[in-house]
């Protein structure tokens, strides 16, 4: 057996990747250390091939390589499979599969079964059925590649500012594509999940090397962020940034949406910063679907919006380019307060509400042809309130503090004019058309 033992040396790849690795391009020699039951060679027309059964255990000649399986079979230095319990070990990573096969044309390797790879260096694993690696080899290819099928899960560990192990992204999806050590692509259902946030696409682009960025497209991408401040938001596709793989920018475009517990805002393209996991700005602009945002308190609409949420809390709201910011409507009146012009601000302050803390209305600001159009409450007719409509190039209106409803004061600068609507008996005044309507303050 020894002597047998001796002749079994087969020329095969080095496997690495990012999961496995990454080893040097030129082929070792495999040195059979023990087979338990039987080894034998066969010489044919095409070549020499080579048996071995019974827990077989092999070391590249010069490193820290072995491999371990219940049996190998050697065609013509061509084809080696590994057959039963394959084990693969190196100092910087491990991978388990029920069989393994190395093509020396293409110097592909392929694992099958139950496949789990483990990157000693990072933590990072990926598990799944199938797993085909094409190593860099000179003259062949300069960067490794690997491809995964069978709905593969990846559990991809990041590092924090000081270099320690962060919280791992879960990565699933029906197939995945590996280039070098920091580019991945997903396709068919890809779902990447973390506690602060989850994603959901047909396909995935990331790239967490140079490029620091990726996409989720098709099958209507959505990302949400997770805990008690939550946001989400999708389109026909997300791109988004990376900084030590963190996200730091969101962008939706085509049909897109943001939600968070303040707002709901709908345009063409949204784009969003987040800092600390937590969302800090909001933009939005576009043609086809005109910026609008929405909640419970207000609605505003511009040719583009600009929301501030340092720490995930609402500041303030800019709109640009005949901007429109209309307040609560009135359930009787079926109407409500407006304010617009070439530029609008709306400032928020915090109020508590029910142990709460939500953002109010604190400020309003309406800049270049600015218009305001006021409901003052009729304790008599409560559906027939005064209507106060003012012009002017600024208009500002202060609300009341704290968790007080109502304005407490309206400044009024340049060339200014208006009309006062004193509320009719609700026998003897005539219907009157929708003040929106009328004003056109919603095209």
């Amino acid at each position: 057996m020894k002597r047998l033992l001796g002749r079994i040396a087969i020329a095969l790849p080095l496997i690495s990747s990012p999961l496995l690795g990454q080893g040097p391009s030129q082929r070792c020699t495999f040195q059979i250390d023990n087979v338990d039951r039987q080894g034998s060679v066969v010489e044919t027309a095409s070549g020499t091939n080579y048996f071995a059964g019974g827990d077989v255990r092999l070391r590249c000649r010069g490193t820290q390589i072995s491999m371990q399986s219940d049996s190998v079979a050697a065609y013509g230095g061509n084809v080696v499979r590994f057959i039963g319990n394959v084990k693969y070990r190196d100092s910087t990573v491990t991978m388990d599969a029920d069989r393994g096969t190395y093509y020396r044309n293409g110097e592909r390797w392929e694992a099958r079964g139950k496949v789990t790879t483990t990157n000693l260096e990072t933590g990072s694993t990926l598990t799944g059925p199938a797993l085909d690696y094409f190593r860099v080899m000179r003259g062949v290819r300069d960067t490794l590649e690997m491809f995964a099928t069978g709905r593969p899960r990846i559990r991809y560990v990041t590092s924090d500012g000081s270099g320690r192990p962060a919280e791992p992204y879960i990565i699933v999806a029906d197939r995945v594509r590996f280039k070098g050590r920091d580019r991945l692509w997903g396709g068919g259902k890809v779902t990447i999940d973390r506690s602060d946030f989850a994603a959901r696409s047909d396909s995935l682009r990331l790239d967490t090397g140079a490029g620091s960025d990726g996409t989720l497209v098709r099958g209507n991408p959505i990302l949400r962020g997770l805990g008690p401040d939550s946001f989400a938001i999708n389109g026909n596709r997300i791109d988004f940034e990376l900084d030590g793989r963190e996200l730091t920018y969101l962008v939706a475009k085509g049909k897109g949406r943001a939600v968070s517990s303040d707002w709901d805002l709908v345009a063409d393209t949204i784009a969003l910063d987040l800092e600390n996991r937590k969302l800090q700005r909001t933009f939005a602009w576009g043609d086809s679907i005109r910026p609008f945002a929405s909640s419970p308190a207000y609605a505003m609409r511009a040719d583009s919006l600009a929301l501030d949420t340092p720490g995930q809390r609402l500041q303030e709201v800019r709109g640009f380019g005949k901007a429109w910011l209309g307040g609560t409507i009135d359930s009787l009146a079926k109407d409500r307060d407006w304010m617009r012009g070439d530029t609008v601000v709306a400032r928020f302050g915090a109020a508590d509400s029910a142990g709460k803390s939500r953002a109010v209305l604190s400020r309003i600001e309406a800049h270049g042809t600015a218009q305001s159009y006021h409901l003052e409450p009729n304790g008599r007719f409560p559906a027939r309130p005064s209507i106060n409509y003012a012009r002017g190039e600024v208009i500002v209106v202060t609300m009341k503090p704290g968790t007080e409803r109502g304005v407490d004061r309206v400044d009024i600068r340049g060339k200014v004019d208006g009309i006062q609507l004193e509320a009719a008996a609700a026998d003897s005044a005539p219907a009157r058309p929708d003040s929106l309507q009328r004003t056109g303050a919603l095209r």
